[in-house]
């Protein structure tokens, strides 16, 4: 059964929040749609809501983390990549303070709230600024070892892309992860797709399809885009011979930046098609129709990895 991964945010969040005393939660007015909420609620001593204040939100979580504690800063992605951006740079990245900036909504899941609400540029705004984790969780069971390991593991500045909805599974639970290392979750000859958040499963379900037209595909979760896993990418590149990227995010700045700066630091030539939001906004309408309206859906991932194989060796 899907499980929308703000709710499982939510439910992290509070469990692993309540049991470490230096975690303090901060959103901006949206905590039933963050799902900050089920922290509140559990412990309202350490939760702040700071209205419709985003930079003010995280220069105050600035001041908790200067002060030894761990602020996890709430509101979606759109507002972390334009309103939160320049304190999340000059206070927090810049001493790198132990701040957790979780963007909610990301990409098309905001839905019928339209193009001023969908985000489309978090991964670029976010993997510009030094020092900054930038991590995208795909399904439950990762999203609930993202918030462990950000509150009990990590130290310094993190920013999380999360998703409004929800797919299938990909994983076990007690499944392990490591931060900066791709996951592979299916392999394949003919090609490589790298995927994260959302993207992951229609990746996964795109290679199920292509193997029967005979083309095998293998797929990682890079569910981490900084720092991004150099090495799982140049062995795809050299074991496979052609890579798509898919995301659920603007095709400039992103994932299929990233990788394709990879390819080009190290003199790798193979075909890359990227799959995502090309230059353009958003518009309102039900996720996955929006899905399918800009061309992120299964079927595009299907026919990128049909171009990149009939790329290979031209």
């Amino acid at each position: 059964m899907p499980q929308a991964l703000r709710d499982v945010y939510g439910e992290s969040l509070r469990k692993y929040g309540k049991a470490n005393e230096k975690v303090v939660v901060l959103d901006a007015d949206l905590a039933t749609s963050t799902k900050s909420v089920l922290f509140a609620q559990e412990c309202p001593d350490r939760f702040f809501d700071v209205g419709i204040a985003e930079a003010n939100m995280v220069s105050m979580a600035a001041g908790f983390a200067s002060s030894g504690y761990i602020p996890f800063i709430n509101t979606f992605a759109t507002f972390v990549a334009s309103i939160c951006a320049l304190s999340a740079k000059s206070l927090i990245a810049y001493s790198g303070l132990n701040v957790r900036l979780i963007g909610g909504n990301n990409g098309l899941t905001g839905g019928y709230d339209g193009a001023t609400h969908h985000s489309f540029d978090d991964i670029n705004v976010m993997r510009g600024i030094p020092g900054m984790l930038v991590m995208s969780p795909s399904d439950p069971v990762m999203v609930d070892w993202m918030v462990r390991t950000l509150i009990e593991d990590y130290n310094g500045p993190a920013y999380v892309s999360l998703s409004r909805s929800g797919y299938d599974p990909l994983y076990q639970p007690g499944e392990s992860f490591t931060i900066g290392k791709a996951k592979q979750l299916r392999d394949g000859a003919d090609l490589s797709i790298f995927a994260y958040g959302l993207s992951v499963y229609r990746a996964k379900k795109a290679a199920e399809e292509l193997a029967a037209e005979g083309i095998s595909a293998r797929v990682y979760d890079m569910f981490t885009i900084k720092p991004l896993d150099c090495e799982a990418v140049l062995a795809a590149a050299r074991e496979t011979g052609a890579i798509v990227t898919a995301e659920e995010h603007s095709i400039l700045g992103g994932l299929g930046t990233a990788v394709a700066e990879t390819l080009a630091k190290n003199r790798v030539c193979v075909p890359l098609e990227t799959v995502g939001i090309r230059d353009c906004f958003t518009e309102s309408g039900a996720y996955e129709d929006l899905v399918r309206e800009f061309k992120i859906d299964v079927d595009s991932i299907k026919q990128a990895a049909r171009d990149a194989v009939s790329e290979k060796g031209r």
